[in-house]
């Protein structure tokens, strides 16, 4: 399948790369971890990783 997926930015003609600098907030779950990347543009980005 994917073997290496990047976050980015999903704001309006943005797509910059989100690291651990834009990271703002962490949390796991059972269903996962779930962070909350804040860019540069202002716009908020949220990933979910489910580990199996």
């Amino acid at each position: 399948m994917l073997e290496r997926l990047t976050s980015t930015c999903e704001g309006e003609d943005c797509d910059r790369a989100l690291d651990d600098e834009h990271l703002m907030l962490a949390m796991e779950t059972e269903s996962g971890t779930r962070r909350a990347y804040e860019c540069d543009c202002g716009a908020v980005t949220i990933t979910v990783v489910r580990e199996q």
